[in-house]
């Protein structure tokens, strides 16, 4: 926001309505807030009052109240496309924030971008979570739309480039829990099958999916791209079922769900990779547990950790579960106090 200013009218400048000539200096204000400020004596010509249509003309003062910037009306443009109900929501999921970024604990089923048929994402929102500030809040990384957890929002240009080159560099470490069908054999191990998108159904690839690959065959295998899970078991349920921490050493479409599919373990819910109408029984092979488990995606981005660009502290940022997980942990008795935050941390003391 500007500060009161008074401006001279050129002596190059003819006579012509003030309305006029103020959208020729502040192309950015609406012909609407001109006369509303107007209205309300903001605007005035040689300390008097005038309307929208006045005329000025070479060397009358023309007093300027204060204005937002183009950057702020952009913004507020932005806004004005956002329900109440999901500026609220999306400022709900605000789990930390300073000057340079801001953290959110994604909800289940809410895309991260916009793309085929899909309207109502973060980045739609993202203008509501300016807090007064000039730019809207860029997106530096991305989570699946049923994935729920910690995504991480710069709120400068300057703080965009660093993450994004954090993220890059993998300068960050993010753990995932997930509860998978059926128990991983080793409970601790790595995951290195590569990764290459197969076409989906339909002229706009519907239904796209990524295909695993052993390691010895991705790099004869057109489009194919290398790929590292690291997972630990962290509780399980008879064979039935286990909780599971995960870290994408890579970040590949998709690359959690389509690994843990490729063990015969999917991840519960996930219909693409697991099979949606298949209920695993502990003897067979399915994304479904059937009983009280919820059939939605069990998937769920737990913390994210790096080195704030600006001001070098090491931050780590936690998620509580979605309803829906949270919902199956208290069925089968599971808390986050029995596991550790960092399984992969030599320095805990824990074992599965």
């Amino acid at each position: 926001m500007s500060r009161v200013q008074t401006l001279t009218v050129g002596h190059d400048e003819a006579e012509q309505r003030l309305d006029r000539w103020f959208r020729r200096h502040f192309p950015h204000v609406s012909q609407v807030r001109i006369e509303k400020m107007c209205r309300k004596g903001e605007i005035r010509v040689d300390g008097g009052r005038v309307k929208s249509n006045s005329r000025v003309g070479p060397g009358q003062a023309v007093r300027i109240p204060p204005l937002p910037t183009a950057e702020e009306v952009e913004a507020q443009a932005k806004t004005a496309h956002i329900s109440k109900a999901d500026a609220e929501m999306i400022r709900s999921c605000v789990i930390y924030k300073d000057d340079h970024i801001i953290a959110l604990n994604k909800p289940p089923g809410l895309p991260v971008q916009g793309g085929s048929k899909q309207t109502r994402h973060v980045d739609g929102m993202a203008a509501a979570l300016s807090f007064e500030r000039e730019d809207v809040p860029r997106l530096v990384h991305r989570l699946d739309k049923d994935t729920s957890g910690v995504l991480v929002l710069a709120r400068t240009q300057a703080m965009a480039s660093a993450l994004t080159k954090a993220f890059r560099h993998k300068n960050t470490r993010k753990i995932y829990w997930a509860m998978v069908a059926g128990v991983p054999y080793p409970k601790i191990g790595t995951i290195k099958y590569g990764l290459v998108k197969a076409p989906g159904h339909g002229a706009k690839g519907e239904g796209e999916k990524m295909h695993c690959v052993h390691p010895r065959e991705v790099d004869s295998t057109y489009g194919a791209k290398r790929a590292h899970t690291d997972y630990a078991t962290l509780c399980f349920l008879g064979q039935r079922a286990a909780w599971m921490a995960l870290v994408p050493v890579t970040g590949r479409t998709h690359q959690l769900r389509a690994h843990m599919a490729e063990m015969g373990h999917p991840i519960v819910g996930d219909g693409k990779y697991g099979g949606s109408g298949q209920e695993n029984q502990g003897d067979g092979w399915g994304s479904q547990l059937g009983d009280e488990i919820s059939k939605k995606l069990h998937l769920h981005a737990r913390s994210l950790s790096f080195e704030h660009p600006v001001s070098g502290a090491e931050m780590t940022f936690t998620a509580p579960l979605p309803a829906h997980m949270k919902q199956t942990w208290d069925y089968l008795g599971w808390t986050e106090m029995d596991v550790p935050n960092d399984p992969f941390d030599k320095d805990e003391e824990w074992q599965s």
